[in-house]
């Protein structure tokens, strides 16, 4: 049986889709037989670029507000790394905000 893991990052909205398609390429969002499965939902994204940043959106020392779209899957465990590799690939962010934990559900 294989741990499965909730994995959450935030992305500007244009660039939710390249984000979708890189984890799920990589293999997260399998259900039974599907795959790419996803649950999306709009926000906005709050944070202050620091000395030395690089921001791909903002300006180092002032606040900035973007519009943000949550993304959440499973992952296998063993995937996890690649999947979190893949997003940061895709993901425009000098540091994009990920997050994971073990879910209830293992897979045969």
């Amino acid at each position: 049986m294989t741990q499965l893991h909730a994995l959450v990052t935030y992305v500007p909205a244009e660039y939710a889709e390249a984000v979708l398609t890189a984890m799920g390429e990589s293999g997260a969002g399998r259900i039974g037989n599907y795959s790419h499965c996803a649950f999306t939902s709009p926000g906005t994204g709050r944070f202050t670029p620091l000395t030395g940043s690089r921001p791909f959106i903002g300006t180092e020392g002032q606040g900035e507000q973007v519009a943000e779209i949550r993304i959440e899957c499973v992952v296998d465990a063993e995937l996890l790394d690649a999947v979190v590799s893949s997003v940061r690939s895709a993901h425009p962010y000098e540091e994009p905000a990920l997050m994971s934990w073990e879910v209830n559900g293992h897979r045969s």
